[in-house]
């Protein structure tokens, strides 16, 4: 089928981009930046959610639409509630709005587990909202829709808005971590790999007009997460806790009260969390320091 992924030059989209083009698709990856990670087979637009011309063009050619686009950052959206109200419900709402007139044969929606729980703040206000839209479009118009609930991702390409990323950054350039909160509070970390996969397979029919959340299958409390890494790094970095400074992420779990109720979907097979940290450590390892490898050292690349 002929797809195009909203958001597809980032973290999450990149990689369904890639899951999809895996799969066989024919994929357009539409974004405000240019993808650093386009495949050869995949096609780049340009442009801004919130350019109508632009996206209702782009639609009409394809017949599964993927909206990962938006503020997808908890803090970010908090610190700028307009900007978070504009790109995650009237973007949504564009690129809805040009399914309809396609007619494509479904939207898939990057939702999140913040959505009916306390915590979250206009991050959660505006996906919820979203959510309401999507099932308005459906009951009015019959827009087939998916939305997928994601949990806390990990893995290559992230940068610092994603929280394992964060710390492993900071353990390898300052020799410390620093987490606001005791660390007792509990996630179900996804490999990206496993979330972009799972993101494909609920093209299936089974999924038409359905809730699914992915998430991972180890719950760990962060501070185990953490104590991780520093072992990996040899037990050579501390570890700080101090005072949480905002109230925007969950303790033990999202919800409070679901009214709409999610299928869970796991895969078969999944990226163990100590292998796929390792992986990220290796990664940021490489970014922070640049090095090339001669017979089979690690050699520092001459900086002058």
């Amino acid at each position: 089928m002929k797809v195009v992924v909203f958001g597809g030059s980032g973290f999450l989209g990149s990689h369904v981009a890639d899951a999809l083009t895996e799969a066989g698709h024919g994929v357009t990856v539409y974004d405000i930046t240019p993808s650093p990670h386009l495949q050869a087979s995949q096609k780049m637009i340009v442009g801004d959610i919130m350019d109508e011309h632009l996206v209702n063009s782009v639609v009409k050619d394809n017949e599964i639409v993927y909206n990962l686009a938006g503020i997808a950052d908890i803090g970010l959206a908090s610190q700028r509630p307009f900007d978070a109200i504009k790109l995650n419900i009237l973007g949504n709402t564009i690129i809805m709005e040009a399914c309809r007139n396609a007619r494509v044969n479904r939207i898939i929606f990057a939702s999140s587990l913040y959505v009916y729980g306390k915590t979250g703040s206009f991050y959660r206000s505006t996906k919820q909202a979203c959510e309401l839209l999507l099932e308005n479009y459906y009951e009015v118009y019959g827009l087939p829709y998916t939305i997928l609930r994601y949990g806390s991702l990990y893995g290559p390409r992230a940068d610092e808005r994603n929280f394992i990323y964060k710390i492993i950054k900071q353990a390898l350039q300052e020799k410390k971590i620093v987490r606001e909160g005791d660390g007792e509070e509990i996630r179900e970390y996804i490999h990206v790999y496993d979330a972009a996969k799972i993101s494909v397979e609920v093209l299936s029919d089974e999924f038409m007009n359905q809730y699914v959340i992915i998430t991972g299958n180890q719950q760990m409390k962060v501070k185990d997460l953490l104590n991780m890494v520093k072992e990996m790094l040899d037990n050579k970095i501390q570890i700080e806790y101090t005072a949480a400074l905002n109230n925007y992420h969950y303790e033990i779990t999202p919800y409070t009260f679901a009214p709409k109720m999610a299928k869970r979907v796991v895969s078969r097979t999944y990226l163990d969390l100590g292998q796929g940290i390792i992986e990220c450590l290796k990664s940021a390892h490489q970014v922070i320091h640049p090095s090339q490898v001669y017979n089979g050292l690690m050699v520092e690349k001459d900086q002058h």
